[in-house]
């Protein structure tokens, strides 16, 4: 299948490792030119080579911290600047933080808040107006579930994306944009493999999992590859879980 990707332009937050690193290196295949965006350096220039030596168009490459104040905007501009536009932009920069006590400080809650949700917005919006301007646009958010098993400040974030997504899908999907989530289940990570050791993954896999197994990056970077094609122009407002069949709730 042709997902007439070819010379689109897209912005990937998260770039580094993981999920978004497999999703910048599957655009690039299917002829898109990324910019991409993590604190990391090293592990950018790294990426940057890799997608050149296999085809793919040379990135750009942003060392940003989303958590700097005025962070989204720069990002934005540095995008649009070395891309010419940004058609479409993966937020996939994030991540889980262990359970709070009833007595966390606010402080622990802002951080959460901010960078799950709040600098997904403010770098949505940044680009927003490009989009609307070309009358085309992909936006696509790496998520989380919103199933609270613990009180984890993460979670009321994720479930934030999702609402502020479905809202946000309403309103800019007469200008050709789409908006949609991936709430990953168990994919392999830097954060998985420090988090759960190799002995409590195979537990769970056989216990949780149907499929049996965590899963990898590149079986999520699939679904967000197609989601950013033109050829997906009718999907908009989802939240669509790739976790190997983890989650038990059937809408």
């Amino acid at each position: 299948m042709d997902l007439q990707l070819k010379g689109k332009t897209a912005l990937v937050t998260g770039a580094s490792m993981g999920i978004g690193r497999a999703i910048a290196q599957g655009l690039a295949a299917e002829g898109v030119k990324v910019c991409i965006a993590a604190r990391r350096r090293k592990l950018l220039d790294d990426l940057a080579e890799e997608i050149k030596a296999a085809g793919g168009p040379a990135p750009i490459t942003a060392e940003v911290d989303l958590m700097d104040e005025g962070a989204p905007a720069r990002l934005a501009e540095i995008a649009a600047r070395g891309l010419g536009r940004v058609e479409i932009l993966v937020n996939s920069a994030g991540g889980s933080q262990p359970p709070l006590p009833l007595d966390a400080p606010e402080e622990a809650w802002s951080a959460a808040m901010t960078l799950n949700f709040v600098r997904v917005r403010q770098l949505t919006h940044a680009v927003l107006p490009g989009m609307i301007e070309k009358k085309w646009g992909r936006i696509i958010n790496i998520s989380g579930k919103s199933e609270p098993e613990r009180l984890i400040a993460a979670t009321p974030a994720k479930a934030a994306v999702h609402a502020w997504s479905k809202g946000l899908s309403r309103d800019v999907g007469r200008f050709g944009i789409t908006v949609n989530c991936i709430p990953p289940g168990r994919i392999m990570s830097e954060q998985i493999r420090r988090k759960y050791p190799e002995e409590f993954r195979k537990e769970q896999s056989a216990r949780e999992i149907p499929a049996g197994r965590y899963g990898e990056p590149e079986e999520l970077a699939c679904l967000a590859v197609f989601l950013a094609s033109p050829i997906a122009c009718y999907i908009t407002g989802a939240v669509m879980p790739v976790d190997g069949g983890l989650r038990r709730y059937a809408f």
